[in-house]
């Protein structure tokens, strides 16, 4: 769903286009849809209503506006994605044509993909490496104010479509205005205890700015340029975050296979379910797991879902249920208002053991003691759970040993963990003879 900005000739006018292209937009799921066109609400209104919005095949519609305001040029920040690379390289094939330049101006990454590898000029496949290469790299420092721009207006504009969000979903704020306070509470009140607090759910000890550097609300050079101004193992940590998904993007671009293959072509021998009523008893959230369904459910009620559970569920999916991770990406992104296919794609394969990094398929996440650990008190199962809500403190984690548990109709466990994680190491062992 590309945006420009087209630079005429005349007097120094710009020219603000977003196309939506039908490529991107139907498979998206409804919470991205819907993120998506408030975020470019948002955007009109810092323009003064001058956002010039097509739809249809790209190439068609940024030539055909180009050519309609004789534009000098076009600017676009530089997609690494696998088909994004290519529709911009199409585009620009189809603006020399017509003697139009087409501009990549920086990219959505504080350091864009391809540009660190080892001194061999080979990729990075693990992150820690990647994170000391990243870090040493550096970046740029965020883009100075352009100033007061000259919006034009052109003819052949469209309405945004009307995508409600999914009923009983909410979203938050959208909008560079609304990232930015985010931000900056996240800074102020939240970073220095990050590195304690991130890994909680049921407090609010993460910056959730995943949503805004999606769509391009906020750039993370101007997150890194803060933190530079800052000290401490929150710091740090949340540094390190920035880098994943950097580390990510840059997977993707050099093997862009991966983004629908496994990275390691041996866990093609896998042995995986069918997908059947328990693929839908997760997607659901009515596993009887409820740390697991919790997770599940806010994904349906907020199009997010905090990062411990995403690693939580993904196991249980793959691990206990025994379903490719495919399964679980898709699903993830039909209702992620962050979704994104690097990070996204990639953060299951690390879960699944067939992606990138040291993180061994026999690493099998136990919902109970997760939920244990991470929600001592039960708060963010009874805040997503309604069924469990009348069990106290870390109770709401084993509703199975209560008198009363399963007193509001929440289900039955549908596995017994102990026995498929013995499952899943044999199968597990069985790839490796293979």
């Amino acid at each position: 769903m590309p945006s420009s900005v087209l630079w005429l000739p005349r007097d120094g006018d710009v020219l603000a286009l977003y196309v939506l292209d039908p490529a991107l937009w139907g498979p998206a799921g409804g919470p991205r849809r819907s993120y998506l066109l408030r975020s470019l609400q948002a955007m009109d209104a810092s323009t003064g209503g001058h956002l010039h919005l097509r739809r249809g095949d790209p190439v068609e519609q940024v030539v055909r506006a180009a050519a309609e305001v004789s534009a000098a040029a076009v600017h676009v920040a530089a997609d690494f994605g696998p088909y994004g690379r290519r529709r911009d390289a199409a585009v620009e094939r189809a603006l020399a044509a017509r003697d139009i330049a087409l501009v990549r101006t920086g990219s959505p990454y504080a350091v864009s993909p391809g540009r660190v590898s080892k001194s061999d000029g080979e990729p990075y496949s693990v992150y820690t490496p990647f994170y000391r290469a990243w870090r040493e790299h550096g970046w740029r420092a965020p883009a100075a104010d352009s100033g007061e721009l000259r919006w034009t207006r052109a003819a052949g504009a469209q309405r945004l479509p009307a995508e409600p969000a999914p009923p009983g979903l909410a979203l938050p704020p959208s909008g560079e205005e609304a990232a930015q306070r985010r931000w900056a509470a996240f800074r102020d009140s939240g970073l220095a205890e990050y590195a304690d607090t991130r890994n909680r759910p049921d407090l609010d000890g993460t910056s959730q700015l995943s949503h805004h550097l999606k769509w391009g609300e906020i750039h993370p050079r101007t997150l890194l340029a803060d933190l530079t101004t800052r000290r401490g193992k929150g710091v740090e940590t949340y540094r390190k975050e920035l880098a994943w998904r950097e580390f990510y993007a840059d997977v993707l671009f050099r093997r862009p296979d991966s983004a629908r293959e496994h990275f390691r072509p041996d866990f093609a021998a896998m042995r995986y379910d069918d997908a059947d009523d328990r693929l839908a008893a997760w997607r659901e959230g009515r596993t009887g797991y409820p740390f697991v369904d919790a997770g599940m459910r806010q994904l349906r009620t907020e199009g997010w879902m905090h990062n411990r559970l995403r690693m939580v569920v993904a196991s249980f999916l793959v691990k206990d249920l025994h379903v490719g991770w495919r399964h679980g990406s898709r699903h993830f992104l039909r209702w992620l208002r962050d979704g994104d296919l690097a990070s996204n794609n990639h953060g299951w394969q690390w879960v699944a053991g067939s992606g990138t990094d040291a993180a061994p398929y026999y690493r099998v996440f136990n919902p109970v003691t997760q939920g244990l650990r991470f929600d001592p008190a039960g708060e963010y199962v009874r805040r997503h759970v309604a069924e469990l809500r009348h069990l106290p403190g870390a109770a709401a984690h084993e509703p199975w040993e209560h008198p009363d548990g399963y007193a509001h109709g929440y289900p039955r466990r549908v596995v017994d963990h102990g026995v498929e994680r013995v499952e899943a190491l044999a199968r597990y062992a069985e790839l490796r003879e293979a």
